[in-house]
């Protein structure tokens, strides 16, 4: 026999028009366009380093939906059914949407990476040949895509075949793959994040920077997640699934990246001034100067400081009126965060406010773009997946044991 016991079903609000923001994706497309365009050519060399932070931006909240998207897998995670779906969907925009976005960096490496037109007798390119030669970057850079390809083309085929026949083999075949997906995750994460974009800077180097994008990346992700799981609620596409106890459980994975984010940073920073060695402080240093001071001290309380003090009530994770705003919030720290990390290399760009529009400009075409095929892609397959053996537990069901069949005192606390 089975009950339904789903806590937190509380009434919704009307759903939303959202005839009007049908046109957001190609406005966004059409004015980043523009001013991607004009950027390009006012200075090849600004505009190759904001398209670099616009897409490092996208890559962060693609990685970390595809993080989320293997924890389900290997934890056999019952919560999480309803937000699977379109966290695949995410996911998939790693290949070949933001494999196509690369291309320009690609194109203009050698004015993005100085160390791209330094002869091969510089010692530390010497050390790092041969990934740090035009070669070597096409190839690794091809490698990353091609392990992302495969594992999300995986993960998306048995997702999509486990709707139709609903066979076990289907879930076998999801862990399997998220069994050696989440070693080939952290390594191409790991590799992309120095090769990508602490290179722009290539003297540095720190084995905490592989893990402080990841904790980035999940931390964007998990804000993401919350407000398209709130939309999905609202207009009763997911409403059968998402209770409160959903958004209490995002908010609370949401607030420990937050922390555990904070904490890297710190450990980083921590690392490289008690060493106070030159050929690490460097990196702070160019940091702690003009704007880039204000934009610091801007991420430490932005970034930790107020998410976490108002996220700290319990009450506050499954508030929307809170939370929203908050990880609208985080996606602004995010791409401040990745400026502070990327922009710096560029010589003389102390974050002036009259050339934010490049940045922005490419960061508008990109989201136009990748949203527009979000939704094609939402609206092209199930909302969430419908034969997951988790499904029941995820709607709140449950089955009784024969004693609570029997009129017997329950025993393993469920309700009768």
């Amino acid at each position: 026999m089975i009950m339904s016991s789903h806590p937190g079903k509380t009434h919704l609000p009307p759903p939303l028009d959202l005839s009007l923001w049908s046109k957001l994706p190609a406005v966004l497309m059409t004015l980043g366009g523009v001013l991607c365009v004009a950027g390009a050519g006012f200075s090849l060399v600004e505009f190759g380093f904001s398209w670099l932070l616009a897409f490092m931006f996208y890559l962060s909240l693609a990685l970390g939906a595809l993080f989320l998207v293997l924890v389900h897998h290997l934890t056999d995670a019952g919560w999480s059914v309803g937000i699977r779906r379109f966290c695949e969907h995410l996911a998939s925009l790693l290949f070949p949407w933001l494999a196509v976005l690369f291309l320009p960096v690609l194109l203009l490496s050698p004015k993005i990476y100085h160390w791209l037109t330094l002869p091969a007798s510089d010692e530390l390119i010497r050390a790092r040949w041969p990934v740090f030669t035009c070669a070597g970057f096409v190839v690794v850079s091809a490698l990353f895509f091609g392990v992302w390809w495969l594992l999300t083309s995986r993960l998306r085929y048995w997702s999509l075949r486990q709707d139709v026949t609903g066979d076990a083999l289907c879930t076998r075949k999801l862990r399997f793959h998220s069994g050696w997906g989440i070693v080939a995750f952290a390594a191409t994460l790991t590799g992309a994040s120095v090769f990508w974009m602490q290179s722009v800077q290539y003297q540095s180097f720190s084995a905490m920077y592989g893990v402080y994008f990841f904790s980035n990346c999940a931390w964007i992700a998990l804000a993401t997640v919350y407000v398209i799981a709130a939309l999905l609620q609202r207009q009763r596409v997911l409403s059968d699934l998402l209770s409160e106890n959903y958004f209490y459980f995002i908010g609370v994975l949401f607030f420990a990246f937050t922390v555990f984010s904070a904490y890297t940073e710190f450990a980083q920073y921590f690392v490289v001034w008690n060493a106070n060695m030159p050929e690490e402080t460097f990196w702070y240093l160019i940091r702690e100067n003009r704007a880039w001071w204000c934009l610091s001290l801007i991420l430490i309380f932005g970034k930790f400081f107020v998410p976490f003090f108002v996220m700290l009530p319990v009450q506050a994770k499954s508030n929307l009126k809170i939370m929203i705003p908050i990880c609208l919030w985080a996606w602004l720290m995010q791409f401040g965060d990745l400026a502070f990390n990327i922009l710096p290399a560029l010589p003389g760009w102390h974050f002036p406010l009259k050339l934010l529009w490049l940045p922005l400009g490419c960061l508008m075409f990109m989201g136009g773009f990748l949203g527009w095929v979000f939704v094609n892609k939402f609206k092209s397959h199930p909302p969430y997946p419908q034969k997951d053996p988790r499904l029941l537990e995820a709607l709140g069901f449950h089955h009784l044991d024969c004693e609570e069949v029997s009129g017997a005192a329950p025993t393993n606390g469920g309700q009768r």
